[in-house]
C-alpha cells in the first residue's frame, strides 16, 4: 500500500503538469516584451494595451458575451422548468425514461454531430423565414440546444436532494400552487439554478465547434477569432486574449463550484 502512494502522487503531479503548463506558458508569453520567438525580453503589458485597442477583438468579445448572456438566460428558464416538470409531476415510468434519455443525449453527443444537425435544421427552416439565416440568432439557438440539458441536470440534482417532503408540508399548510413555487421551491432551488446558469455561460463562452457551424460573417465570437488568428500565426495579442478568456473561465467555474457547495450545505 505504501509503495503505491509515491507512484500515484507522481502520476497526479505529471497529469497536472501536462494539463496546466501549456496554459501557464500562454500567460507568460502574454507579458513577454518579445513579439516573436521564445526568448524572454522583459515584462510588459503592451500586448494587453494593444488587445483593448483592436476593434475586431472587441467586436468578437461583445458577440461572445451577448450570445452567452442571452442563451444562458433562455436555457436557465427552460432548463429549470423542465427539471421541475420531470421531478415534480407523476409521469408514466416509460415516458420518464424516454425524457431522461433526451435530456442526457445532448451531453454525450459529440459537438460535431450536434453542429451538423443544427446546420441542416437551419437550412430547412431558412426556406420559411429569413430569421434562420446564419448570424447571432442561429448562434443563440445553437447554444441553447446544448445548454438546456446541463441546466436541467444541475437543477434536477438539487430537486432530488431537497425531496418532496417540503412540498407536501407546504400543501398541508394550505399553500397555493403559486405560493409554493415562488416562496418555497424557487428560493430553495436558487443555488442550483445559479450553478446551472454559470455552467451554461461557461460552456457557451468557450464553445467553438457549434459556433463555427452556426455563425455568420458578422457574428464572429472569440473562439472563432482566435482560431482564425492562429492559422495566420500566433501573435502576443492572441496570448493576451487567451489568458483573459482562461481567467474568465476559471472564475466562472470557481463560482459555480462555490454555488454547488452552498447547494449541498442547504
Amino acid at each position: 500500500m505504501n509503495t503505491r502512494r509515491p507512484i500515484v502522487s507522481l502520476i497526479t503531479i505529471l497529469s497536472l503538469i501536462f494539463l496546466y503548463v501549456p496554459s501557464l506558458a500562454v500567460a507568460v508569453f502574454s507579458v513577454n516584451n518579445a513579439r516573436y520567438g521564445l526568448v524572454w525580453k522583459g515584462f510588459s503589458w503592451r500586448w494587453y494595451e494593444m488587445l483593448f485597442k483592436n476593434e475586431a477583438i472587441l467586436d468578437a468579445a461583445l458577440n461572445s458575451l451577448l450570445v452567452a448572456g442571452v442563451s444562458t438566460l433562455v436555457a436557465t428558464i427552460l432548463g429549470t422548468a423542465l427539471a421541475i416538470g420531470l421531478n415534480r409531476f407523476p409521469w408514466p415510468r416509460r415516458l420518464v425514461k424516454a425524457m431522461d434519455f433526451l435530456v442526457h443525449l445532448p451531453v454525450v453527443t459529440p459537438d460535431i454531430i450536434l453542429a451538423a444537425a443544427l446546420v441542416l435544421s437551419f437550412n430547412f427552416l431558412r426556406g420559411f423565414s429569413s430569421l434562420f439565416d446564419l448570424g447571432l440568432g442561429t448562434l443563440i439557438v445553437g447554444h441553447i440546444t446544448f445548454q438546456i440539458s446541463f441546466v436541467t441536470l444541475v437543477v434536477r440534482s438539487r430537486l432530488a436532494a431537497l425531496g418532496k417532503d417540503i412540498d407536501e408540508a407546504a400543501r398541508d399548510l394550505y399553500a397555493s400552487g403559486a405560493y409554493l413555487f415562488f416562496r418555497v421551491t424557487l428560493p430553495l432551488l436558487t443555488p442550483g439554478i445559479l450553478a446551472g446558469a454559470m455552467l451554461a455561460f461557461t460552456l457557451s463562452l468557450d464553445d467553438f465547434i457549434i459556433s463555427f457551424f452556426c455563425h455568420g460573417p458578422d457574428s464572429v465570437t472569440l473562439p472563432i477569432y482566435i482560431y482564425s488568428s492562429v492559422r495566420r500565426g500566433v501573435s502576443p495579442e492572441i496570448h493576451a486574449l487567451s489568458t483573459l478568456v482562461l481567467l474568465a473561465t476559471v472564475l466562472l467555474v470557481l463560482l459555480a463550484e462555490r454555488l454547488s457547495r452552498l447547494q449541498n450545505k442547504a
